[in-house]
């Protein structure tokens, strides 16, 4: 199991803290990018880059969902 690296950043006034360069390439995030943070417990957070969103797949796939939204549906898998 690899160690940990560790880097330090300074919170501004506003609650701004700027990414380590070496942090920005490992999770591959540019200005502009979206990160999640995952807080595991007191203390410990995970950071994440968060993949961007294709409106236009999402679209297409929900056009696809509608054959399982009836009122026949509904009756057949309310206890699932």
């Amino acid at each position: 199991m690899e160690k940990p690296v560790y880097y330090m950043g300074k919170i501004s006034g506003k609650g701004q803290v700027t990414l380590p360069k070496e942090v920005r390439d490992t999770l591959n995030v540019h200005s502009g990018d979206v990160v999640a943070y995952e807080v595991c417990k007191k203390g410990l957070v995970t950071i994440r880059r968060v993949e961007p969103f294709d409106a236009v797949f999402h679209k297409v796939l929900s056009m696809t969902l509608d054959e399982w939204s009836s009122p026949q549906d509904d009756v057949a898998f309310h206890d699932l």
